[in-house]
């Protein structure tokens, strides 16, 4: 054997058996950082779920533990109303290479050392039977993660391709999806990023008529911090690049395209803040454009404590009362009364007034619709402030607790009949002459009861009404006037429908 073999054989025995060692090493880790990954996963769970009618969580069955490699076996349960009316429990697989090297890492020439590698599946129970048939009896969610010794991760996770029969009447097509996700140890930082070519779903409308919803061209992405009070901050984007939804006796065609969902939330001290952007850069009928939409919000000086303190008692006390005012409901029975203790009623009016005090300000700052011949739009403001008090008669309590609102809305007379000609078209006109005569006349007639009863404005070809309230004194299109003027004037308007208690 020459020199350079001799060093190269020394090589890999070292490796082997620094490979070996740290694999016995990990072997004997791994149970506890499985448990530790698993409480932690049942913590996020817990917050995700928070508000919902559900519950879900993870456990670790059994572990078989080797050398160089361990079998897991994990249960996911969920129950509640979002899981249907039976609990739902699902089993997965996991197959777990030892590091410091795993053996498919240096098939791929990944060199970096990591504690181990996780293969996991899904696994066949009566409950997923159908989606092994729908993915030609492959496993149909599958997914690899590497973890890191200092507890960070990445890897991905596969949704396999489906055809499958939801009933008689409906069928799911789904091209798969896959989704790259890393975390920092400890997931103070996760990110991730996914895609799907295609999902068609074929069923039956209510009246029997075929109904096929098409998207393509799904795409995910997240950016997120964990913050200092346990929840993620940070930007979730989500965009579709088509969508077809056929419809009706006549098939109709209704299309999206270049749909876009932003949202982005942050933390300053105690106080949260967050936006949502949604845009739909074209809107159309059987092939034909109809306009544009986009809508903004907007949440500002959000209290944190006192949120999740109002979230505790929604948890605790609203949500089993709501659950047993509908099982009584279902059953014919009359439905129960909510009590809270004096203590439960000192945290909800505390943290009512911690939420109010900190200037909580919620906002639509944009709804509109764009088509050809013109745009509609609206946007709205509103400040909340801390009152007196709580204990307030309702019309005091409404007028102190409400620090500023502000509304503008604005209708498109041309956007209007360009809606109402498609609106005609769905129905199955089809004389162009009369589709834009009776568009016209009933924006026409829109346009004068709204400006006859006083609750709008002409201006050019736009409808528009304009509300400005503060320091207990309205403004409504230009006019100046007290709450109690106001309300009289609305109650003149509805019939007496406006009231104040």
């Amino acid at each position: 054997m020459n020199k350079s073999a001799g060093v190269l054989l020394g090589i890999v025995v070292a490796i082997g058996a620094i490979s070996a060692g740290g694999a016995w090493f990990t072997g004997t880790k791994l149970e506890g950082v499985l448990n530790t990954s698993i409480a932690d996963a049942n913590k996020e769970l817990q917050t995700t779920l928070v508000g919902s009618s559900g519950t879900a969580s993870l456990e670790l069955v059994s572990l078989e533990r080797h050398v160089f490699s361990s079998t897991a076996h994990y249960r996911m349960k969920g129950e509640g109303e979002m899981f249907g009316e039976a609990p739902v429990e699902l089993l997965f697989v996991d197959h777990i290479e030892h590091g410091p090297l795993p053996f498919s890492r240096l098939m791929s020439l990944k060199l970096l050392p990591v504690m181990a590698t996780s293969h996991y599946e899904l696994e066949k129970t009566p409950i997923t039977e159908k989606w092994f048939a729908a993915a030609k009896d492959k496993s149909p969610l599958t997914g690899v993660v590497n973890i890191g010794y200092d507890n960070s991760t990445n890897g991905t996770l596969e949704l396999l391709p489906l055809d499958l029969a939801l009933d008689d009447k409906s069928n799911l097509k789904f091209s798969g999806l896959n989704l790259d996700v890393a975390a920092s140890p400890q997931a103070q930082k996760v990110k991730a990023n996914g895609y799907m070519d295609s999902l068609t779903l074929s069923t039956v409308a209510e009246d029997q008529t075929p109904v096929k919803v098409e998207l393509s061209g799904l795409t995910m992405a997240s950016n997120l911090v964990k913050s200092t009070y346990g929840y993620y901050t940070g930007e979730n984007t989500l965009e579709l690049t088509d969508s077809k939804t056929t419809f009706g006796a006549k098939q109709s065609v209704m299309g999206f395209k270049k749909f876009e969902m932003k949202n982005q939330t942050e933390e300053s001290g105690t106080s949260a803040s967050g936006r949502a952007d949604y845009k739909v850069g074209e809107v159309s009928l059987n092939g034909k454009t109809v306009g544009s939409a986009q809508m903004a919000m907007s949440l500002k000086n959000l209290d944190i404590p006192a949120t999740l303190s109002l979230m505790q008692i929604y948890q605790t006390k609203l949500q089993p009362y709501e659950r047993a005012a509908a099982e009584a409901a279902a059953a014919g029975e009359p439905a129960p009364e909510l009590v809270l203790t004096p203590a439960e009623e000192a945290q909800v009016k505390a943290g009512l007034e911690k939420l109010l005090g900190a200037g909580l300000q919620v906002a639509l700052e944009n709804l509109s619709f764009t088509t050809a011949n013109g745009e509609s739009r609206a946007n709205l403001v509103l400040d909340l402030t801390k009152p007196q008090s709580m204990d307030l008669p309702p019309n005091l309590l409404t007028q102190q607790l409400i620090a500023l609102l502000d509304i503008n809305v604005q209708v498109s007379k041309p956007m209007l009949v360009d809606l109402l000609s498609v609106q005609s078209q769905i129905a199955g006109q089809t004389d162009a002459k009369v589709i834009a005569d009776q568009a016209t006349a009933t924006a026409d007639m829109f346009s004068s009861m709204a400006v006859g009863s006083q609750l709008a404005k002409l201006d050019g070809n736009n409808v528009v009404t304009k509300l400005h309230y503060a320091n207990n004194q309205v403004e409504f299109n230009g006019q100046k006037m007290t709450v109690e003027e106001f309300v009289s004037f609305l109650m003149s308007k509805f019939g007496g429908s406006v009231t104040v208690q």
